[in-house]
């Protein structure tokens, strides 16, 4: 077994138990292949047959202080967990030539993108419904197919902008949660959030990294790539503890919810 292709095969796996089983035995010590491996021509990423796919404007908006409702938001949650572990593993065996860390760090991620996942089936299932029963967007799929090329635009638009938004939308979804009599849900979205910080802040580490072997300044460098990709331009509130914690500096905290000039 090595590392990248390691990840290649869990991340065609469609079923979240066995990428969870493979990334288990996806051990520190596993030998780290750096050449670039061939992409297979389909079934990136693997994901459950039983998906039902709408834009996000079709998905509906129903009270959390109903059961449906609340099940209805936790499956939410657990498919952007379920897109997460996919988004690591997709980083590890796509970008070669990055030094050994990267690939060691996004794998982490992947482990505790499944964790999370694992938490909020859990939950789910103890309401009575299962993953799968309720529809799905598929927003951080679509930015990570427009990176596929280019590792700094993914470590730009991926991590450090779409799963950003993860942390200035916790305190909200927290919030509705435990306000729906769901305190076990809301200690969920505690540990997410305690974690997701963590995932940003690698994003952010690895991209400013990838910007002085570039020689780009990252704040100019974010706004053109944001362009570029067509990126959403994000919407307060924002959660700036959490963002400055994450490793966003001040000047980049300044320009949120600002069209990209780049």
């Amino acid at each position: 077994m090595e590392l990248r292709q390691t990840a290649l095969d869990a991340l065609l796996l469609t079923d979240w138990q066995g990428k969870a089983d493979l990334l288990i035995r996806m051990s520190e010590d596993l030998a780290l292949d750096t050449t670039k491996i061939i992409s297979p021509k389909d079934g990136i990423p693997g994901r459950p047959a039983a998906l039902q796919w709408v834009s996000p404007s079709g998905l509906r908006q129903r009270s959390v202080h109903t059961l449906e409702g609340r099940a209805v938001l936790i499956h939410a949650l657990a498919h952007i967990e379920f897109n997460a572990i996919n988004l690591a593993l997709d980083v590890v065996w796509r970008f070669a030539g990055m030094p050994e860390g990267f690939y060691r760090e996004w794998i982490g991620v992947a482990r505790e993108e499944s964790l999370h996942f694992d938490l909020l089936n859990k939950h789910l299932q103890s309401l009575g419904f299962k993953y799968g029963d309720f529809p799905a967007h598929d927003g951080l799929w679509e930015m990570a197919e427009r990176t596929q090329e280019d590792v700094l635009a993914r470590m730009a638009l991926v991590p450090r902008t779409l799963e950003a938004r993860g942390l200035d939308a916790s305190p909200q979804v927290r919030h509705k949660l435990a306000s729906g009599g769901d305190p076990k849900a809301a200690a969920i979205i505690d540990i997410i959030l305690r974690d997701e910080i963590g995932h940003v802040a690698i994003g952010n580490n690895w991209y400013r990294w990838l910007c002085t072997q570039r020689g780009l300044d990252p704040v100019q460098a974010f706004a053109a790539l944001a362009k570029r990709y067509q990126a959403p331009v994000l919407k307060g509130p924002f959660n700036l503890d959490a963002r400055r914690a994450a490793g966003f500096e001040e000047d980049e905290l300044a320009l949120l919810g600002q069209p990209y000039a780049g």
